[in-house]
């Protein structure tokens, strides 16, 4: 744990929780006796996802009353021991924008979070419809401005920058003391438990599969549509590739007209794959 390097930069941010950097095997007991202990925890992530199907953890940021961890989750091999503690129904997760944070934990952790409190769902019923983001949020509540220059840092990187691990921490800072005062405003509106449902179900978004959203965004699709749809997205899947890097949006809608429209060979479809051998799968799959 280098929780007095970290304290003497934080103390440059206003900082004043203990910071941690958990990164080794012998800080997971210090970590396990936390989070255990605790019935709030602020939750966020960084991850890439960039140049895959599936998003990349890299850091795991979660804050209590009184410290911010940060955990390197590319250099801790196993973190199975989070998902009891996360899935727990008696602590309450809190999270700005959850989905992409829930995505992120179901697809590298098996972790699937449901007991959550989303402060962007929250402020959207306190403020009557505006959806802001965190800094708005920080500001509003915290009354500070937080530097986000390192949004599209790349985490993949060891080790952590200073900004970086600064960006990281302030994710996180705010969050219980923010909920405190939601939660105040939402009972005096009679509101909490829309919240407390709202928030739950945006959560459960993230635990299902990749796909499922996704394909919710076609207009009225054949059933032709769906096939290859759900075909590229097995085909990436398996690869662990975008899937606009097996066949991009524009060439998806070409290929399903031309099949449609019956202006198709078995010969025609190379020429929409640079591999031959992504063809072949594709009309197997059809089985055209």
């Amino acid at each position: 744990m280098k929780l007095n390097f970290l304290n003497r930069i934080y103390s440059l941010f206003s900082i004043k929780k203990s910071i941690y950097l958990i990164e080794s095997n012998e800080d997971i007991v210090f970590l396990k006796e936390i989070l255990t202990s605790e019935a709030l925890l602020g939750l966020d992530t960084e991850f890439d996802w960039r140049n895959t199907y599936f998003p990349i953890l890299s850091m795991l940021q979660i804050s209590t009353r009184n410290k911010v961890l940060l955990i390197d989750c590319i250099k801790l091999k196993n973190l199975n021991f989070l998902k009891k503690i996360l899935e727990d129904r008696k602590k309450i997760i809190i999270f700005h924008s959850s989905r992409s944070d829930t995505t992120v934990l179901s697809t590298n952790l098996n972790i699937k979070i449901i007991n959550a409190f989303d402060i962007q769902i929250a402020e959207n019923i306190i403020s009557g419809g505006d959806i802001k983001n965190y800094g708005a949020i920080v500001k509003k509540y915290m009354y500070k401005n937080l530097e986000q220059s390192q949004t599209k840092s790349n985490w993949l990187l060891r080790p952590f920058s200073n900004e970086q691990l600064s960006y990281a921490a302030e994710d996180v800072d705010f969050l219980l003391d923010i909920y405190d005062k939601q939660v105040r405003k939402l009972n005096k509106l009679n509101k909490l438990n829309i919240v407390i449902e709202k928030s739950k179900l945006e959560a459960s978004k993230g635990n299902q599969e990749l796909y499922v959203s996704r394909i919710q965004k076609l207009k009225k699709p054949s059933r032709l549509e769906k096939e290859i749809f759900m075909w590229r997205e097995k085909y990436a899947s398996k690869k662990n590739v975008p899937p606009s890097q097996i066949l991009n949006n524009k060439d998806l809608k070409v290929l399903i007209n031309k099949v449609q429209s019956k202006k198709m060979d078995k010969n025609s479809y190379k020429g929409f794959f640079k591999d031959r051998l992504i063809a072949e799968d594709l009309l197997k799959y059809i089985e055209l």
